[in-house]
């Protein structure tokens, strides 16, 4: 692993970053700041970033013209790559969270269940409920259908169906997931 050295920035081959000053190779450049945009000459733009001890930066490389912004460079990368973990942590991918009971389970324990289910809506996620069926159960299979409709009858507050009630082999199964506040 290299040693970073302090002085001028020196990117790794791999990275992928924007144009900084003599690598932007415009004559024209649309200066934006915060006095507004404007149309300049790429030269002039160089010397007043010198000057004031700045870099030139390639905001948008394929614009015609291109346009850049006088700024620190460190400071640049740092926002673009604060920017980019702000969104990585919103863009979550959401689980298909299992909740089982069997056939016998009592009313208390389904409660329980259906306040664990709010909680991973919540977090968005999705919920199955599972139940399962065993020996003299299977021919009992209307009483464990009411029992997973009551579940989702009791969360169509805060829920809505994603896939219908399936039956698959002795388990019956539904999946719900959050309402879209909106």
């Amino acid at each position: 692993m290299q040693k970073r050295r302090h002085g001028p920035y020196v990117p790794s081959h791999q990275e992928k970053r924007p144009r900084i000053n003599e690598e932007i190779r415009a004559t024209n450049v649309l200066l934006v700041g915060p006095d507004g945009a404007q149309v300049r000459p790429f030269a002039e733009v160089l010397q007043e970033a010198k000057a004031q001890e700045y870099d030139v930066i390639e905001v948008s490389p394929k614009a015609d013209p291109p346009v850049v912004k006088i700024g620190d460079f460190g400071q640049y990368l740092y926002q673009l790559r604060k920017k980019e973990r702000k969104q990585r942590v919103h863009s979550k991918q959401t689980e298909v969270k299992m909740l089982r009971f069997g056939f016998r389970t009592d009313k208390h324990d389904i409660e329980r269940l259906m306040e664990r289910a709010k909680e991973f809506f919540l977090d968005r996620h999705l919920v199955k409920f599972v139940v399962r069926l065993r020996g003299r159960e299977l021919g009992n299979k209307d009483y464990a259908k009411a029992k997973l409709l009551a579940i989702v009858e009791g969360l169509k507050d805060c829920s809505e169906v994603e896939q219908d009630l399936k039956q698959q082999g002795p388990m019956f199964h539904v999946i719900l997931r959050a309402k879209h506040s909106g």
